[in-house]
């Protein structure tokens, strides 16, 4: 009994997450009839039924979710393979970094000025994206390590933290709840969060590590924009909230909302010295950072915030920051 081959693997996790040959074959760029042949030969191969067939709807069955799991995993592997050798073995190999933009705290400009000095320092290459892209680049082999908050999925990466903030709520200005100092996850009952989950249960669950999606992001001056017409509220790290003051949009504290975790997350498989020198430098100036900050108010003091000093802990010590009310 032969293993599938790529091909038939990159068929069966397109037909599984569209749960449509159709829809699956115009995702691949092929005709219907060689996609469906494809999957029935597999099946032959495997001895299992992978999908249940109606004229309505496919099903994926529990033998086809156990591949599913596991095929999105080898697909990763298998390009990122490929794309790691195409780097390395290219006329100048670069230092991909995952990031998502204004999720940095402030720390990346000055982490690519210290990686510059470093003797294993690659041109860094800064591949921008939304919530939940750095992750799926970092096992498919499109970014090398990545600067993101938790929470996600970290199956098969290694993560180092970098700097702990807390999170405040951004509603807008004209929102009863602007009026309170601080507030509880139960007082936003009714508020919906940008992806659609409930406000008050705090965070949405962290997209899946190994699910790519093509659905366009929501970047976040949509977010605000949103936010501050009344048509969602958002969670902010105090560093977001710092260098996004605006009229329009209040700060406040939750009191039992969890805090922001930034870190700096790389494949687990990665042995690459340039790598292991960006993760040593992005740790050294976070805790240089916040050495250097430590006590004094945060920026932005003349607007936005709350009243309350806050704290901002460096993965173990804490460092003061103080946002005024607006």
């Amino acid at each position: 009994m032969s293993d599938p081959d790529v091909r038939q693997l990159r068929y069966f996790v397109a037909v599984a997450e569209e749960r449509h040959f159709g829809r699956a074959a115009e995702r691949l760029g092929i005709a219907q009839p060689p996609l469906s042949r494809a999957i029935r030969e597999l099946e032959r191969q495997l001895g299992v039924e992978l999908l249940q067939r109606t004229t309505r709807q496919v099903t994926v069955t529990p033998a086809g979710e156990t591949l599913l799991r596991d095929a999105r995993v080898a697909l990763d592997a298998v390009s990122a393979a490929a794309r790691r050798a195409r780097n390395v073995g290219s006329d100048q190999p670069l230092l991909r970094v995952a990031i998502k933009a204004d999720f940095d705290a402030g720390l990346l400009p000055s982490i690519l000025e210290a990686y510059k000095a470093e003797a294993e320092a690659l041109p860094v290459d800064l591949l921008f994206g939304t919530r939940g892209a750095q992750v799926p680049a970092l096992h498919d082999g499109r970014a090398d390590v990545a600067i993101l908050p938790l929470p996600y999925d970290d199956s098969g990466v290694d993560w180092e933290p970098l700097l702990t903030e807390p999170r405040l709520l951004a509603v807008a200005a004209t929102d009863p709840l602007a009026r309170n100092s601080r507030l509880r996850l139960a007082d936003l009952a009714g508020r919906l969060l940008p992806d659609g989950s409930p406000a008050e249960l705090g965070e949405a669950a962290p997209p899946p590590a190994h699910r790519r999606t093509d659905r366009p992001g929501v970047d976040l001056a949509m977010i605000l924009n949103l936010a501050e017409l009344g048509e969602t509220v958002f969670f902010a790290p105090l560093s977001v909230a710092q260098r996004h003051i605006r009229p329009g949009i209040a700060y406040r504290a939750v009191e039992d909302l969890g805090p922001s975790t930034l870190t700096v997350a790389w494949p687990a498989v990665s042995r690459s010295p340039a790598v292991a020198s960006f993760v040593r430098v992005a740790a050294q100036v976070a805790a240089m950072i916040y050495r250097e900050n430590s006590g004094l108010p945060a920026a932005g003091s003349d607007a936005g915030g709350v009243t309350d000093p806050l704290v901002i802990t460096e993965a173990g010590p804490s460092k003061r920051a103080k946002a005024a009310r607006p």
